[in-house]
């Protein structure tokens, strides 16, 4: 990580605390709408980017917070106190969810957190004392902050804004730290990493209990965002775009899940153009991106640095042996 991160995290921060002044009632719904997925994304970009997992089960976790936080203020509980029992829960069953891992990798592993949200997914549907089933849970207020109501589109974007900061620095920070470290050794190599005395164990467990975390997070901000939730924004369909998010914008690459968001999110929204088509451009603009950027949309500048750099070498070599090198 280094330290241009946090500047162009600070410029992004300005962009957005500017945007919403020139924009309607819906756009920024719609930005508050991919910021919670931005969050969303951090943790499964942590869980599968940097530290190497298959997991498509986000969802599940996303699900969880946002019933939680539903069931809690229908209950007369604060969303401050819903909050962070959502990022407990989802934490500890993520911690659980993990124990998979330690036993099974790659397409087992994702098949596994694939079942697991089909069962929070029918337990979401089925278990209408708790959760309202396919009839939901509606009329979800918006939080007060110090006497000051979250009720209004902008407030909420501004509240879910500064969530989401404090998120990405906390996760900046994570990845800075000897933890980073240690996520990044086990996806690149878990046997090597283990031999120089990484717990492969544990951070393998926190890589999803973290991600799970930040999804509750997420999914807390969802329910309030959108005031009426039920079973179907969190399917294995879900979970599957929420992967696709992380792989577009680029696994292991910090600002990876806002550009990958931005792709799942906004893109469609300006796409409905095409009416009826636009699931159909999408879903081929999003083939064709994995064909020519198979590491997501910021690689390029890696990609385009390595060609730099390999056609200087064939150059040298070439000049090295008196003969012509290719033209740049």
């Amino acid at each position: 990580m280094k330290k241009s991160t946090l500047f162009l995290l600070a410029l992004a921060a300005v962009g957005l605390l500017v945007l919403p002044l020139y924009l309607k009632g819906y756009g920024v719904y719609l930005l508050s709408y991919w910021l919670v997925f931005v969050v969303a994304t951090m943790g499964l970009n942590l869980t599968v980017g940097y530290a190497g997992q298959k997991s498509l089960g986000h969802a599940a976790f996303f699900g969880i917070g946002a019933y939680t936080v539903a069931i809690a203020m229908k209950a007369g509980i604060s969303f401050w106190f819903g909050l962070p029992a959502a990022a407990l829960i989802c934490f500890v069953v993520g911690l659980i969810l993990g124990f998979p891992a330690l036993r099974v990798q790659t397409i087992y592993l994702a098949f596994a957190t694939l079942g697991f949200n089909t069962a929070v997914w029918l337990l979401m549907r089925n278990e209408e004392w708790l959760t309202g089933g396919t009839f939901g849970i509606n009329n979800i207020a918006r939080p007060q902050l110090g006497g000051i109501s979250l009720d209004g589109n902008l407030a909420y974007y501004y509240f879910v804004l500064a969530v989401a900061l404090l998120m990405a620095l906390l996760l900046w920070g994570l990845l800075r730290s000897p933890w980073g470290k240690a996520f990044t050794a086990l996806r690149d190599n878990p046997i090597r990493a283990e031999s120089l005395g990484v717990d492969t164990r544990s951070y393998t467990l926190l890589s999803f209990a973290i991600g799970a975390a930040y999804a509750g997070i997420a999914g807390s901000l969802f329910a309030s965002l959108v005031q009426f939730i039920e079973p179907a924004p969190f399917t294995v369909g879900a979970s599957i775009m929420m992967y696709l998010m992380v792989v577009v914008g680029g696994p292991g690459y910090f600002f990876g899940p806002m550009l990958g968001a931005a792709v799942g999110v906004l893109l469609p929204e300006w796409l409905r153009f095409a009416q009826a088509w636009y699931l159909f451009v999408f879903g081929a603009a999003v083939v064709l991106l994995m064909i020519w950027l198979p590491d997501g949309l910021l690689s390029m500048p890696d990609r385009l640095r390595a060609k730099r750099l390999a056609r200087q070498a064939s150059a040298l070599r070439a000049a090295s042996v008196g003969v012509p090198g290719p033209r740049a």
